[in-house]
């Protein structure tokens, strides 16, 4: 199954040329597509999972979260989800660009790409239009080299729930950058109980949750993790902004060899491209039981619409809500 923004990218493969570096892509089997047309690509991801799907299908190479120290002929940009993440991409790119690459771009049309125009301008790229398919756009961009200079590094603002106050520092393209979502904000005001032990805090993002546990508890062995480099990079900061102490690390799921846990907390993302994955939430929550110790405890915040209470009730002894307000409801499971 592949993507619809990898359909496009098959439908304009002509345009590419050279070697070519393929650029946060979905984690389908575009580049066991592209090798049959004899596009041998290679891939820079942020992205966990991308990389581990493209490792399993491709002998090419894969960068993951660090670009190679290389230049390639052509740059296929899949449009990131986070609109403000695209100018610091592109600035990480002209280090891989040389006078005469090739740089195309395509997105789907509900993703933010239809903003690219109106982005360029601001940044100094020139962009072109050129298709219109599979509810997606393809771009060229040229002029990469007069990219206007944009803010690089963390952005930091201060935080304070109850009365604990902190810094947390955060990057584009990562959960809760600059500022605090209601979600989390609801999260934080019902963690009482974990107070001790060994504590995972899943889908870590800037670090939020496990700055503030180990900011108001010590003795917290904290373990962070995420899917996505940049937010481990975050968290990672977020804790040496606020001289505390725990282990980050970036992984496709549940970190492996760190032990059991004696707490998991988590606001969790559960889409697969810009659709809510049902199958992922079901998945992670019977992992969370897998890896708590007995008596353990899973906290977690989402929405009111989605059926996770009964997912969660045919999994843990104990199920019962902490909170509810502004459209979120935190889960206590034991």
């Amino acid at each position: 199954m592949l993507d619809n923004s990898s359909q496009m990218v098959l439908r304009n493969s002509a345009d590419l040329k050279g070697t070519v570096l393929v650029i946060e892509p979905p984690a389908d089997r575009l580049v066991t597509e592209l090798a049959a047309l004899g596009i041998q690509a290679r891939c820079f991801t942020t992205n966990a999972a991308v990389a581990h799907n493209w490792q399993s299908l491709s002998a090419d190479a894969v960068y993951l979260g660090k670009l190679p120290d290389q230049h390639f002929d052509s740059l296929l940009i899949f449009h990131p989800k986070s609109k403000e993440q695209l100018p610091a991409l592109l600035q990480q790119l002209k280090a891989v660009a040389k006078a005469d690459s090739l740089c195309f771009l395509v997105g789907d049309n509900k993703g933010g790409i239809k903003s690219l125009p109106a982005l360029a301008d601001k940044i100094g790229v020139k962009v072109y239009k050129l298709d219109n398919a599979k509810h997606c756009l393809w771009f060229e961009l040229d002029h990469l080299s007069e990219l206007q200079p944009v803010p690089t590094g963390f952005l930091q603002f201060q935080l304070k729930s109850g009365n604990t106050e902190f810094v947390v520092c955060s990057q584009p393209g990562v959960f809760n950058h600059g500022k605090l979502d209601l979600g989390t904000r609801l999260l934080l005001e019902h963690l009482g109980h974990v107070q001790k032990g060994k504590v995972l805090d899943f889908g870590c993002g800037a670090g939020i949750v496990g700055a503030y546990l180990k900011k108001n508890h010590s003795a917290i062995e904290l373990v962070a993790s995420d899917i996505s480099t940049l937010a481990v990079e975050s968290t990672e900061a977020t804790l040496a902004a606020n001289q505390l102490s725990g282990t980050v690390l970036c992984a496709d799921g549940f970190p492996g060899k760190t032990g059991l846990f004696d707490h998991i907390v988590s606001n969790p993302p559960f889409h697969t491209g810009l659709k809510t994955d049902y199958q992922i939430s079901e998945q992670f929550f019977q992992n969370a039981r897998q890896q708590l110790k007995p008596g353990g405890s899973l906290t977690l915040v989402a929405n009111v619409h989605l059926p996770y209470a009964e997912q969660l009730k045919s999994l843990f002894n104990q199920v019962k809500e902490l909170g509810r307000r502004d459209g979120f409801v935190v889960y206590y499971c034991q």
